[in-house]
């Protein structure tokens, strides 16, 4: 079976299995990130109370952390959530936003991978700056590098971590540190939509629910991503409509729809 033929597969079992996904993720995230899981077919859940975090992960079928907003009581709960998801062998996926822009932030997610996380997703410089290479030159929460020029660093990091690692960008990069996948797609108008990377961190961990290898399950997340990305963006006149035609786009993706457009390779 080629990859496109079980990406569409997967989209079918998300479908079917509707998998409860556990968000503890940013302010900004939040609107597109639940709306981008239902609109797929996942269930979101949105929380991050110190008091309950860790009991809701181990009852949602993965989880992801994103360090967008960071305050000391949510990072708290990402660090009691992601140890239980590790306990439960849930699978987690983490989204280290802006890592390399302060000492804080990096300390911060360099700790939370430590917690074996299923796949880190993030831009290059994020990436970069997970394995050391990039210290001090991260541009906020935009990527300043090319997916291309963090593949070293995605080894490394999917090495020291024991994960996987996703590199978005002009081509998304899937390694854990041996096997590598690219996939083509998406569109450069969809980056303009603030929060979309955070939405795809979220649909990764809805395709971990439902395919235990973690790079497949990411390769088929981001080619699934892409494909409806693409759609949207169709003579779109700009982000804003982009955005809500993003989610229709995912609402309205099929196993043949992903089947006959994915390129991962």
């Amino acid at each position: 079976m080629n990859h496109a033929e079980a990406a569409g597969q997967a989209l079918e079992r998300l479908r079917a299995t509707r998998p409860l996904v556990h968000n503890i993720t940013n302010f900004v995230a939040m609107d597109l990130s639940a709306n981008a899981l239902l609109a797929i077919g996942a269930s979101p859940a949105m929380i991050h109370a110190v008091e309950e975090a860790a009991e809701f992960t181990r009852l949602a079928s993965a989880l992801v952390i994103n360090i967008g907003t960071l305050s000391s009581a949510w990072v708290t709960a990402m660090r009691s959530s992601a140890g239980a998801a590790r306990d439960a062998r849930k699978p987690w996926v983490l989204d280290p936003v802006g890592c390399g822009a302060t000492t804080y932030r990096t300390s911060t997610a360099l700790e939370l991978a430590t917690l074996e996380p299923s796949v880190i997703r993030g831009n290059a410089s994020e990436i970069m700056a997970l394995a050391g290479t990039k210290a001090g030159r991260t541009r906020g929460v935009d990527a300043t590098d090319s997916s291309e020029t963090a593949m070293a660093a995605a080894r490394a990091v999917a090495q020291e971590f024991g994960c996987v690692v996703g590199v978005t960008g002009h081509v998304d990069y899937i390694t854990d540190g041996e096997r590598l996948l690219a996939v083509e797609g998406s569109s450069e108008l969809i980056t303009r939509v603030t929060a979309s990377g955070c939405a795809l961190s979220a649909i990764v961990a809805a395709f971990l629910a439902v395919e235990p290898d973690a790079v497949h399950a990411t390769a088929y997340a981001f080619a699934s991503f892409a494909t409806a990305a693409e759609r949207a963006a169709r003579d779109a006149p700009g982000p804003g409509s982009a955005r809500v035609r993003l989610l229709d786009e995912l609402h309205a993706l099929t196993a043949e729809t992903v089947r006959s457009s994915a390129r991962i390779r």
